[in-house]
C-alpha cells in the first residue's frame, strides 16, 4: 500500500511531450498575430477598408482629442485646402505679391486728363487704327483719318521720318496719338506698342499703310460686313482701275459681298481651284492693309518677329491665327473697297517698277543667304532698293525660323498639316 505522502514523479517521456505542445502553441500563436497584421495592412490598401477606417479613425479622434486640439486641427484643414486653392490661380508674372483685387492685367489706348472727370459725349472707343505715317502723305492720312474718327475709333500714328509737330494744324490732332521712331516700319511699331493686352478692348484693329484712298470705304459698315461674315482676319478689296495690285485674290469683284479665294491657271502647273486650301490661293490678306479682330491679333502679335521689321512671309501663315478654318475665316470684302496708290515710303523716292525689276534680275537665281546675292550691284540704286532687298532677306529667315520651331516644338500639332508645304511667298 503506498503511503499518502508519497509524490508521483512524471517520466522523462511526458515531460518531453509537455514541452513539445508548449512550443507549437507558441508557434501558432505568433504566427496568428503576424498573419493578421499583414492582413490588417493588405485590407487599409483597398478604398472601401481605407475609408471605413478613415471614419473609424476620425471617429476615435473626436473622443479623444479635446476640443481646442480639434480647433487647431480644423484650422490647419482649412489653410491647407486655401493653400491648394491659391496655387492654382493664374496670376501674372510678377504679380505673386500682390493682393488680387489690385492687379490690373490690361490697358487701352484712351488719353485721361489731367484733372476733372472723362468726357461722355461719346461712347468708349472700340475699335483701332493703327496707321505708319510720313509727313510727305500728309493729305492723304488726313483722309483716311477723318473718316475712323467720325466712327469714333481709337487712332494711332506711327511717325517713321520723326516729324510730329507739323501734325498740329489738323484739328483732330489732338485726338490722335503720336509715335515717333525714324526710319521703322509699322510692324515695328506694332511689336511695340499694340501688345495684346493693351489692345483686349478693342474688337478689331486696322493696321493700314498710308498710301490708301478710302473715297469708297465706311469703317463702321465694313465692321458690320465682318461680324456677318465670320471674318477673323479681313482687309478691303482693291479697285483695280485705280490701284497698283500685286496680288490678284485682292481685286474688287463686283456684285459681291466677300470672296475667300481666287482663281488661276498657271504654265507652272501652281493651280487656284475649288479645292485649293492654303494660301494665297484661300485664306490670303495682303500686308498693306489687314484688319484682325481681338482674338487674331493676339495670335499674329506673337508671330510678328521682333527683329523682323517688314513681316514679308506673315501673310502666308496668317491663316493659323484665324481662330479655326482659314477658308472660311479669312477674306476680302469687296462692298467696301479702298484704292492702293502704291506710294513709296521708306526710302528715297524712286521709280518702283525699275529698280523692283531690275532687282529681281540681279538676285534670280541666287540664295538670299549666300554672299554673292548680298553682293549683288546696287550702286545704281537708291534706298528703296536696298529695303527691298532686305524684305527679301528677311522673308527667308522667317521660312527657316518657321520650319525649325515645327520640327522642334514635339507637342505642337499643324491643324493644316496636310495643306502646307513649307511655300514662300513669290511678290510679283
Amino acid at each position: 500500500m503506498k503511503s499518502l505522502n508519497t509524490v508521483s514523479v512524471p517520466d522523462p517521456k511526458s515531460r518531453s511531450c509537455i514541452c513539445s505542445l508548449f512550443t507549437t502553441i507558441a508557434l501558432i500563436c505568433g504566427v496568428y498575430f503576424t498573419g493578421s497584421a499583414l492582413m490588417a495592412k493588405d485590407f487599409r490598401a483597398l478604398p472601401g477598408f481605407s475609408m471605413n477606417r478613415a471614419k473609424q479613425n476620425e471617429q476615435c479622434r473626436k473622443c479623444e482629442v479635446p476640443p481646442p486640439r480639434q480647433e487647431k486641427q480644423e484650422s490647419r484643414v482649412t489653410e491647407n485646402v486655401q493653400n491648394n486653392k491659391c496655387q492654382k490661380k493664374c496670376r501674372p508674372l510678377g504679380s505673386e505679391a500682390l493682393p488680387e483685387g489690385i492687379v490690373s492685367k490690361t490697358s487701352n489706348l484712351q488719353m485721361r486728363p489731367l484733372w476733372g472727370d472723362v468726357e461722355k459725349k461719346s461712347p468708349h472707343s472700340v475699335n483701332l487704327l493703327g496707321i505708319a505715317v510720313g509727313i510727305k502723305q500728309k493729305e492723304l492720312v488726313d483722309k483716311i483719318v477723318r473718316k475712323f474718327l467720325e466712327h469714333d475709333f481709337v487712332v494711332m500714328l506711327f511717325h517713321y521720318d520723326g516729324v510730329v509737330d507739323e501734325w498740329n494744324d489738323l484739328d483732330w490732332s489732338s485726338r490722335a496719338i503720336h509715335v515717333s521712331a525714324m526710319n521703322q516700319t509699322k510692324w515695328w511699331f506694332a511689336k511695340r506698342f499694340l501688345h495684346p493686352d493693351i489692345v483686349s478692348e478693342y474688337d478689331y484693329i486696322f493696321l493700314w499703310d498710308e498710301d490708301l484712298g478710302v473715297e469708297n470705304f465706311h469703317p463702321e459698315k465694313y465692321i458690320s460686313i465682318v461680324r456677318e461674315e465670320g471674318l477673323e482676319i479681313s482687309q478691303p478689296a482693291l479697285d483695280a482701275s485705280k490701284s497698283e495690285v500685286h496680288h490678284h485674290i485682292t481685286v474688287r469683284r463686283g456684285r459681291s459681298k466677300v470672296h475667300r479665294r481666287f482663281y488661276r491657271l498657271n504654265k507652272s502647273g501652281r493651280t487656284c481651284d475649288n479645292n485649293s486650301t492654303e494660301p494665297p490661293c484661300v485664306g490670303w490678306v495682303e500686308m498693306m492693309a489687314p484688319v484682325f479682330s481681338k482674338s487674331a491679333w493676339r495670335c499674329a502679335w506673337y508671330m510678328v518677329q521682333n527683329d523682323l521689321i517688314h513681316a514679308w512671309g506673315l501673310d502666308m501663315k496668317l491663316g493659323y491665327c484665324a481662330q479655326g478654318d482659314r477658308t472660311r475665316k479669312v477674306g476680302v470684302v469687296d462692298a467696301e473697297y479702298i484704292t492702293h496708290l502704291a506710294v513709296p515710303t521708306l526710302g528715297a523716292n524712286s521709280d518702283v517698277e525699275t529698280v523692283i525689276k531690275e532687282l529681281d534680275h540681279s538676285l534670280q537665281g541666287k540664295n538670299l543667304t549666300d554672299s554673292d546675292a548680298l553682293a549683288a550691284p546696287i550702286e545704281k540704286f537708291d534706298n528703296r532698293s536696298l529695303v527691298r532687298r532686305q524684305s527679301y532677306i528677311e522673308m527667308k529667315i522667317f521660312g527657316d525660323r518657321w520650319r525649325k520651331a515645327t520640327k522642334q516644338d514635339q507637342c505642337w500639332v499643324d491643324p493644316f498639316q496636310s495643306e502646307e508645304k513649307g511655300r514662300a511667298t513669290t511678290y510679283t
